[in-house]
Formats: structure tokens, C-alpha cells, sequence
């Protein structure tokens, strides 16, 4: 009988093997309700005002992290995508 050699699995590995299993078993979409089913009761549980808090602490460490620039890129680059969008749209209509 010939040695099985056995290998070690991360726990990313395993969690990607595990994830790619549940996704052949119940599809996609069950991503998004089970999300949605953990952000009611998430919101149930402890109220709006927690998303509120974390969504604040979010953007403070985003802030230390990143400064003023990093704020005004985005908004710049949003601004430029808005603008372009709204061309498109000009161009279609006509």
C-alpha cells in the first residue's frame, strides 16, 4: 500500500475552498441574502445610530491614514465621473 502524503491547508485555502462550495451549492444571489439578513439584525440588535458610529470611525482612520489630498482626489475624480456620465447621457438622448 503505497503512503497517502497529506498536505496542510491554510485557513485562506480553507476558506476559499469552503466559500467556492457554497456558492456552487446555493449560487451567488445567497451572498446577498445572508448579507442582507446579517445587516437587519445587525441594525435590529444595536440601531441605526451604530452604523452611524462606525461609519464615523471609518472615516476618521481613512483620514489619519490618507490626509486632506486624499479626500479632494476622490472628490475630483468623482466630479469628473459624474460629468462624463452626464455627457453620455446628453449624447444618447439625442
Amino acid at each position: 500500500m503505497a503512503k497517502e502524503e497529506t498536505s496542510e491547508m491554510t485557513v485562506a485555502e480553507a476558506g476559499r475552498k469552503g466559500g467556492q462550495k457554497v456558492k456552487e451549492r446555493y449560487g451567488s444571489d445567497f451572498y446577498g441574502e445572508i448579507g442582507r439578513k446579517g445587516g437587519s439584525t445587525t441594525k435590529k440588535k444595536y440601531g441605526p445610530e451604530h452604523y452611524s458610529s462606525i461609519g464615523r470611525r471609518g472615516g476618521q482612520t481613512t483620514a489619519e491614514r490618507h490626509g486632506q489630498e486624499f479626500y479632494e482626489n476622490i472628490g475630483r475624480k468623482g466630479g469628473q465621473r459624474v460629468k462624463e456620465l452626464i455627457e453620455r447621457g446628453k449624447q444618447s438622448a439625442e
